[in-house]
């Protein structure tokens, strides 16, 4: 998986190879689905929500460009295989997952692997978690139809990165968003699909 899908394809950050070498995926996902784990797709994690390409997980993660001493906000848990890939790399991981059911398979799993640098929420991602901001960097594993403001409220002053997909329900674009101060600057990425990020500032249940 790492030298076929993620090094070819210009994933080039050794720390991000390694955390995706070290964190199996399978642990992540169905039983019924370990024998097709590794391959480059996204999978069914039950509640109408997948596990991410490993290629999208391993290039939105070398996009927020993180350190050892970071704190980092997920929003969308869902499997837990994105938050398990930073707690790799950073220091903290904060997630947030609105289905319940998701967040405590995403526990056990962490707690099968001894992850312990992981704290989730159950509720509205789209808010973030205002508690613990700033964050170094945000990360949205769901496509949103704009940038919630709360997020960008929430990145550090300090050069706070969040990578979110951007557009419509169907089809989105990776945009990267560094915060210098009160100053936001915007890049944009590859473009994407992911499943709709539903909340307050975000889309609603019932959008088409």
């Amino acid at each position: 998986m790492v030298e076929e899908q993620l090094a070819r394809r210009g994933i080039t950050d050794p720390q991000v190879l390694m955390a995706m070498r070290t964190i199996p995926r399978h642990l992540f996902t169905d039983e019924n689905f370990w024998g097709r784990a590794y391959e480059d797709h996204p999978l069914p994690i039950g509640q109408g929500q997948t596990i991410s390409q490993p290629y999208m997980v391993a290039l939105m993660t070398q996009t927020l460009k993180v350190r050892d001493d970071d704190r980092v906000l997920e929003i969308g848990t869902g499997s837990g295989y994105q938050a398990a890939i930073l707690s790799h790399l950073v220091k903290k991981v904060f997630t947030i997952e609105r289905h319940g059911a998701l967040a405590k398979r995403a526990r056990e799993a962490f707690d099968t692997l001894n992850i312990h640098s992981i704290a989730i929420r159950i509720g509205d991602g789209t808010i973030g978690w205002s508690e613990y901001a700033p964050y170094d960097g945000i990360v949205v594993t769901a496509g949103s139809p704009d940038v919630p403001q709360p997020l960008l409220d929430q990145l550090s002053k300090d050069g706070g990165r969040l990578v979110i997909p951007v557009g419509d329900r169907g089809f989105q674009q990776l945009k990267i968003i560094t915060r210098n101060g009160d100053n936001w600057a915007t890049t944009e990425d590859v473009g994407c699909t992911f499943v709709p990020l539903v909340g307050k500032h975000g889309w609603s249940e019932g959008d088409k």
